[in-house]
């Protein structure tokens, strides 16, 4: 400083230039100068200062070399994966795939891929209305993409169904050639009474009508061996006229209640041969037609016979009265 307290020489020369001053560099000598005297006045720079910058600079070089629309297709995948979310958490996927489905059939049947004949064979019990349906055969379905397999495995769901074929005969018809299985039986089980077919397939959990003439058949896996001991039976019809219901017995063997009460109880094997001692002692002793309740024929060498209460007791006294009648004679 001069004596009237000026500075010897000039800002300009002091290395400090003049903010915004026509050639004065922003980065020339005036950071080190700076930092040293942050330094001096105690303002020391973090140590990962200087990592942060590097790294910021690193990743702005990379962020510049983006392939031209990768800002368009990120946004793009930010807003399907909102609506995505949107539709899985608002429960939509149904109705989605089910949109997507007939906007899809729409053009194949714009361009002739229509379904415009329908060859249905072999339905009796099944309505066609009913198969077409569970086919996914609808108004609006076309014959290009209708799942052949999935329309067969949807009609083999069905109890009365045992078999299903689907062609697809381009470019406008469809095929569907069915099997039904028959009513052959009626199956207690529980106290409740179902429809089966002849392989123990349950066809209708109630019994209509036209079904309560089927022979029928109690207990657990009655409906399973149903209709092998049914053939046996049917080869005595004499027998079999009489039969009210076939029981199936811990699953082992069958009793037969007859219409008049009788129980005949048949053993686990050799049923035919059980069978044929009944008719024998129901055609020479009308055994059948007595007043009993069981016929135990489970042994092979001996035929157990039960009286019914009623006669039991009419035996019994019988019985007493003879025995009186001895006595008094004797006497």
């Amino acid at each position: 400083m001069d004596g009237g307290g000026r500075l010897d020489q000039s800002l300009m020369g002091s290395g400090i230039a003049a903010v915004g001053q026509a050639g004065a560099p922003h980065d020339g000598p005036v950071r080190p100068r700076a930092r040293a005297a942050s330094r001096r006045l105690g303002f020391s720079r973090p140590a990962w200062a200087g990592a942060y910058r590097s790294f910021a600079l690193r990743w702005r070089a990379r962020l510049l070399w983006l392939p031209a629309g990768s800002g368009i297709a990120a946004s793009i995948v930010l807003v399907g994966a909102a609506l995505g979310y949107g539709v899985v958490r608002g429960q939509h996927v149904p109705d989605v795939i089910a949109w997507f489905k007939d906007a899809r059939d729409t053009v194949a049947n714009t361009v002739g891929f229509r379904i415009a004949a329908i060859s249905l064979t072999g339905s009796k019990e099944v309505s066609r209305e009913e198969i077409l349906t569970t086919a996914g055969v609808t108004g609006r379905a076309s014959l290009l993409f209708l799942d052949a397999d999935a329309a067969r495995a949807g009609l083999m769901a069905n109890p009365w169904i045992g078999d299903a074929a689907v062609l697809k005969l381009y470019p406008d018809r469809l095929q569907i050639t069915i099997t039904e299985r028959q009513a052959f039986a009626l199956w207690q089980k529980n106290g409740r009474i179902s429809v089966i077919a002849s392989d123990g397939t349950v066809l209708e959990p109630f019994v209509e009508r036209r079904y309560v003439g089927l022979p029928l058949v109690v207990g657990d896996g009655a409906q399973r061996e149903a209709k092998d001991f049914l053939a046996i039976l049917a080869r005595y019809p004499d027998i079999k006229s009489q039969v009210r219901a076939s029981i199936r017995v811990a699953d082992r063997r069958w009793n037969l209640l007859l219409a008049n009460g009788i129980d005949v109880r048949l053993p686990e094997t050799d049923v035919a041969a059980a069978l044929d001692h009944l008719v024998a002692l129901d055609r020479d002793k009308q055994l059948l037609t007595r007043d009993i309740t069981v016929v135990d024929l489970r042994l092979p060498d001996r035929v157990t016979v039960r009286q019914s209460d009623a006669a039991a007791q009419a035996r019994d006294e019988a019985l007493s009265a003879n025995k009186k009648k001895k006595k008094g004679g004797d006497a």
